[in-house]
This record gives C-alpha cells, sequence and structure tokens, in this order.
C-alpha cells in the first residue's frame, strides 16, 4: 500500500469475506519491518476491500460469481501489496480463486496439495514460446490428448503475477508446475490496461489473462463471468484514476453501465 492508512469502508468492506488475495496481502503485511511505499496517486486512506480512495470505493460493486473454473494466483512478493495489482480482481469477482506467495525454494504445502487435487485439472498460463518442450502448448481446451479438458474435472489456471519480467523468471525456476500443460493465449485483442504498462501491448494484466481463459471454458457461467471480470476492471482502471486526479466518480460512464447491464443478467447464487 501508499504511506497513508488502509480503512476499511464499514458500510460494506466490513461486511465482505476476505478473499485469498486479501489473506495473502495479510499475511505479507505481517511479515514487512517496513511499511510499502506504492507508487503514484495522491497520498490518503483506501478502503481495505478494494484499495481505493475511501471517496472512490467499490465495495459495493464487487460481484462474486460461482464458476466451473478456478484460479490459482502465484504472486510475486510485492504484487498483494501494489493498490494497482488485477489479481486481487479476480479473487473478488470468482470465488474458487487460490493466492500463494512465490518462492523459488520452498513449495506451500497448501499450493502442494491444490495441484494434487483430482478434482482439477491444471493448466500453467504463459506464452507458448518460452514453454520446453514445445509438445507442453496448447492453445484451447478441447482436442483429443491427455491435455484436454477431461469430463468430471474442473480447470484451475495458474497464472504468475508478477511484471513481466519477473513472471518469466518465475516460469523458468518453478519446477513443479514442469508437469502441467501450458495455455498459451494469443487473443486479436490489445490490452486496455492502463495502470502499470508493458512495452508491448499483447501483454495482458492478470485479470484480462483470466477473463480470456473464463471463455475458453466454453460453460455459459463461466463466460458470463469473464465479461464481468473484463467489466469489472474497466470501473476499477477508471475509479483508480479518477482518484488518482482527483476527479468525482461517474457513475453513469459506460464502464459502470456495462457492469450493471451484466450484472442484472447474472443470477444472484449458481452452483459450480
Amino acid at each position: 500500500m501508499s504511506s497513508a492508512t488502509l480503512t476499511p469502508q464499514k458500510s460494506v468492506a466490513s461486511t465482505l469475506s476476505p478473499h485469498a488475495v486479501s489473506r495473502l496481502r495479510q499475511a505479507r503485511l505481517a511479515r514487512s519491518t517496513r511499511p510499502f511505499l506504492a507508487r503514484g496517486g495522491p497520498k490518503g486512506e483506501r478502503c481495505e476491500g478494494c484499495r481505493l480512495r475511501p471517496s472512490h470505493c467499490m465495495c459495493a460493486l464487487r460481484p462474486e460469481l460461482a464458476t466451473r473454473a478456478a484460479f490459482c494466483l502465484l504472486m510475486h512478493d510485492a504484487e498483494p501489496l501494489k493498490p494497482s495489482n488485477t489479481g486481487w480482481l479476480i479473487a473478488d469477482v470468482v470465488q474458487d480463486t487460490h493466492a500463494f506467495g512465490w518462492s523459488r525454494t520452498e513449495l506451500d504445502p497448501q499450493l502442494e496439495a491444490l495441484l494434487a487435487d483430482p478434482q482439477w485439472q491444471p493448466y500453467v498460463v504463459f506464452p507458448g514460446e518460452y514453454a520446453e518442450p514445445a509438445e507442453r502448448v496448447l492453445e484451447t481446451l478441447d482436442g483429443g490428448d491427455s491435455r484436454a479438458l477431461q469430463p468430471g474435472r474442473r480447470p484451475l489456471f495458474i497464472l504468475l503475477d508478477a511484471t513481466w519480467s519477473e513472471a518469466r523468471k518465475m516460469f523458468r525456476k518453478s519446477p513443479y508446475l514442469d508437469g502441467f500443460p501450458v495455455l498459451s493465449l494469443h487473443p486479436d485483442l490489445i490490452s486496455r490496461y492502463q495502470l502499470r504498462r508493458s512495452k508491448r501491448d499483447d501483454h495482458f494484466c492478470t485479470s484480462e489473462v483470466a477473463a480470456l481463459c473464463l471463455e475458453l471454458v466454453g460453460d455459459a457461467g463461466d463466460v458470463q463471468a469473464g465479461q464481468v471480470l473484463e467489466s469489472y476492471l474497466g470501473v476499477f482502471t477508471e475509479r483508480y484514476l479518477q482518484a488518482k486526479h482527483q476527479q468525482p466518480v461517474d457513475e453513469a460512464s459506460s464502464a459502470h453501465q456495462r457492469l450493471r447491464e451484466l450484472m442484472g443478467a447474472v443470477p444472484a447464487k449458481r452452483d459450480a
């Protein structure tokens, strides 16, 4: 976080259950010997539920949907602390989201158990050009081999949540992931994420990658959740930048309207 205090919005944030990324952030803060100083943005209080300024809090918009797919976020050390981190948004939207701090030398027993759980079919989501051997790579969940999504199993998408240079290092130095297929995404899109920029337009932020994964599952509920996540990112980005530039929230914006339309079509509760 920034050097400012993080303050819960009692009307909404205090009623929300902490999700996996929130819990990882609290554990990371407990280990800190000095405060994390975020770059950019005005100094001031931030909401514990959404990490935005209280005036721009979006906790009331948190969707929290059940999906067939699940996500496993392997987060580089500082990522849970960054207000601009979008892995947090995945955990806001997708109920089955797991988050672990990445370590080069140690494998978290809970992560090991998750990857071994037979209900899941894990996929490491990463550009195929970096995967060896090339036979590990696939671009769809359909197909006739053992890498395709099997009946009765649910996809578990493993996302490396870090800067691009950090993610490449994590991919190379995580031998416990070597046995899983690498899902390589080739969307005909340009990233619209505006808070932290890559040098390449085809490098997507973590929540954009998650939305694309949900669309690949093909289940109607997952496709819908992917659309919600994409729109939720749009609202988060808009409010983050409005707070940074000391502009008021525009709840009539196209981003807000799109999210309301999508949420209006989502049943209140769905079974995974």
